[in-house]
C-alpha cells in the first residue's frame, strides 16, 4: 500500500482503505480458489494492484462512462481501478463462475458502488461500452473480435474510446497480425520495480 499511495498520492482515505482491506479478502478467498499464483502472494499490491491501476495512468476514464473487464479472474484490472474512478461504471465478466462468485463477493464487501461481476462470456454481455480492459486473456487477434462490436465510438476519457490491454514481452508479431493500428505504454516509465520492466499496456483506438 505505501507503494500505491507513493503513486497515487491523490487517492481518498475511503479509497486508500477499499485497496487496504481489498488484499487481506482476496489472499483469503486464494486459500480455496486459485485466483492469483502463490508466489505473487507476498508482492500482491505490486503485481496485481499496482499493475492494474496502471491503466488509469494511461487512461483517465469520464465519470458516467463504461468500462467492460474481460476475464477478470479475481478482479483485475476491474476492482482496483473501479477504486480508483469510482464515478465510472465497471462491468466484470469470467466464464468460470466460481471466479465470478469472488469477484461479487469482494465488491460487496469492499462496497464498491460502481462495479458488478457477470458470469458470461464476453460475447454474451449485453450492452455497449466505452472501453474494454483485459489482462493477457489470449493472444489480441483472438480477443479482438469478441469485444470489438461492443466498443462504441466517441471519447470518454482523456483517450479516443477503445481497448486497454495489459501485456508483458516482445509485442511487435502479435501485434501485427491483428492489423490495426496501436499504442504502447511502457509501464516501466511509471513503476520502478523490475517487475514492470517489460510490461506494457496496448491501447487500441475504436474508429
Amino acid at each position: 500500500m505505501e507503494e500505491i499511495i507513493r503513486y497515487f498520492p491523490t487517492l481518498s482515505r475511503r479509497q486508500q482503505e477499499q485497496l487496504e482491506a481489498f488484499g487481506p479478502k482476496l489472499l483469503e478467498w486464494n486459500t480455496r480458489i486459485n485466483l492469483i499464483s502463490r508466489k505473487d502472494t507476498e508482492a500482491f499490491y505490486t503485481r496485481h494492484v499496482l499493475h492494474s491501476l496502471a491503466i488509469g495512468l494511461a487512461c483517465q476514464f469520464d465519470a458516467g462512462s463504461r468500462v467492460l473487464d474481460v476475464g477478470c479472474g479475481g478482479g483485475f484490472p476491474g476492482i482496483p481501478l473501479a477504486i480508483l474512478f469510482p464515478e465510472t461504471h465497471f462491468t466484470l465478466v469470467d466464464s468460470i463462475g466460481k471466479k465470478i462468485m469472488v469477484v461479487n463477493d469482494l465488491i460487496a464487501a469492499l462496497d464498491i458502488q460502481n462495479a458488478e461481476g457477470l458470469n458470461k462470456r464476453a460475447e454474451q454481455v449485453p450492452g455497449d461500452f466505452d472501453y474494454v480492459v483485459s489482462r493477457a486473456v489470449t493472444r489480441m487477434n483472438t480477443f479482438i473480435p469478441w469485444i470489438w462490436d461492443k466498443i462504441r465510438p466517441g471519447q470518454a476519457g482523456s483517450l479516443p474510446n477503445g481497448i486497454l490491454y495489459l501485456k508483458g514481452g516482445d509485442l511487435s508479431e502479435e501485434l501485427a497480425e491483428t492489423g490495426h493500428p496501436y499504442r504502447l505504454f511502457d509501464i516501466g516509465t511509471w513503476f520502478g520495480d523490475e517487475f514492470f520492466a517489460t510490461k506494457r499496456i496496448v491501447y487500441i483506438k475504436k474508429g
